[in-house]
């Protein structure tokens, strides 16, 4: 016989899931928090335009290619393990940042810190599935978890901001310390059992993934930065075709692949992956270039930089809310067609509207409308069309994509000049073009489940 929980258990699932909310709000709001504080980073550690990208990239990257196989690190050593080591890793990478001397190391910190980042995502929501057996309180939780995320991504530049005034960029970092103290204090009690079974990790998939990401990302910003017509970008991105060439070959022989041959021939997938991309280009891309221009440009406070951002960044707190209901109403597709066209539209806005405030402001409005709608409704609509065997692979890969696209978008719109120039313009209505023509391309709900079928 089954004994249920006890009271004291039960009582203490708010404190627990409290310490999983800390964590994941610590890791959304370290994905805003430090764009504020660049133009004073820059000035305090006498650093080349260059590094600017770099100070968010090399955290971005790290954490798109460790995502791929950050499930089966908390399956093979437990989800609770992962997690408490991960908060802890993350607070003392935060404390080598905060004291970094000079650009270089920071960049190298900034590196390390997205290891501790993968693998609090993955982990947390298996210690959430574990802490809420039922499945309706679970998915309550979840909406609780995201709504929180959100918040996390709101507060990140309002807050950083607030740290840069008062005492300079150092303190984006030191916040992350007390946040991850509490999430520690309040995640002990979590259940220590693990989750699943553990796979072999694919060390040439993660290595030719990471290591492609890489090579793009520094040459579009070394290209940006210094000029096309050199050898350095030329190499590092010869290099990254090379290693997104090699890699289906590796994959097909992996006994555990990180991009199983199956889900990547599901053309429903390959289209989940280009939106997810795409939306998350766009946003995080303009989200780095509007900082620089309303300080430069401006000439805004860091705390006036903050707010200003809000209308871009309160939708992410509220708009996945009614995603879920829209996608049930309308259908995933339909959902995501959507958000892409308001992005689309924010690009055309930008465009035709030069770089007045207001028009920033109508930008803002757009992308954080629609990036924020259609992500949520790509995660429905992953889980649709994978088959159960690959759920969590799916979801891990569609999580890398969103990663790949933050790091490209700041790589992108950072090394093309102001905010108005042609190529940022450009970019910001044919990325999200791009996932529009996917999407009204691919085939209806009911092919894709034949297509599934043909590939489970």
């Amino acid at each position: 016989m089954t004994i249920p929980d006890s009271p004291p258990a039960r009582r203490g699932a708010p404190l627990r899931f409290a310490g999983i909310a800390a964590g994941n709000f610590m890791i959304a709001m370290d994905a805003t928090i430090l764009n504020v504080a660049l133009p004073d980073m820059r000035r305090d550690l006498h650093a080349p335009a260059a590094a600017l990208p770099w100070a968010v990239d090399a955290y971005t990257v790290v954490l798109a290619g460790l995502m791929l196989a950050s499930g089966s690190v908390a399956d093979r050593w437990g989800p609770r393990r992962v997690y408490r080591a991960a908060l802890g890793a993350f607070a003392a990478v935060a404390l080598l940042c905060a004291a970094a001397p000079g650009a270089g190391l920071l960049i190298a910190g900034r590196a390390l810190l997205g290891v501790p980042a993968a693998g609090l995502v993955p982990a947390s929501m298996a210690l959430l599935a574990a802490l809420y057996p039922d499945p309706d309180e679970r998915s309550r939780r979840i909406g609780a978890l995201v709504s929180i995320t959100g918040l996390g991504i709101v507060a990140g530049p309002v807050l950083g901001g607030a740290l840069v005034s008062l005492a300079g960029w150092r303190l984006v970092f030191l916040v992350n310390v007390p946040v991850a103290v509490l999430a520690l204090a309040a995640s002990g009690g979590l259940s220590g059992h693990r989750s699943g079974t553990a796979r072999p990790i694919d060390r040439t998939g993660l290595l030719l993934s990471v290591a492609g990401l890489t090579a793009l990302t520094f040459g579009l910003v070394d290209a940006g930065t210094s000029g096309w017509l050199r050898v350095p970008p030329a190499v590092a991105l010869l290099a990254a075709l090379a290693a997104v060439a090699v890699l289906p070959a590796t994959q097909r022989r992996a006994a555990s692949p990180v991009l199983p041959p199956a889900l990547m021939a599901l053309r429903r997938v390959r289209v989940d992956l280009v939106v997810a991309v795409a939306s998350q280009l766009v946003y995080y891309g303009l989200l780095f270039t509007l900082t620089q221009w309303m300080v430069d440009a401006r000439g805004l406070t860091p705390l006036q930089t903050g707010l200003a951002f809000l209308p871009m960044t309160v939708p992410v707190a509220f708009v996945p809310m009614v995603t879920g209901r829209l996608v049930v109403r309308f259908g995933a597709r339909r959902v995501m067609l959507a958000g892409m066209a308001m992005d689309v539209l924010g690009g055309l806005v930008l465009a035709g509207g030069g770089a007045s405030l207001w028009t920033v402001f109508a930008v803002q409005i757009l992308i954080g409308t629609g990036s924020p709608l259609a992500i949520p409704a790509c995660i429905a609509d992953m889980s649709a069309a994978v088959p159960l065997r690959l759920a969590a692979t799916g979801q891990g890969a569609l999580n890398a994509a969103r990663q790949t696209g933050t790091a490209l978008g700041v790589a992108v719109f950072g090394t093309l000049g102001t905010l108005t120039a042609t190529g940022s313009v450009l970019v910001a209505v044919a990325a999200p073009a791009a996932a529009v023509v996917g999407l009204a391309a691919r085939p209806r709900s009911r092919f894709d489940q034949l297509e599934l079928d043909s590939s489970d």
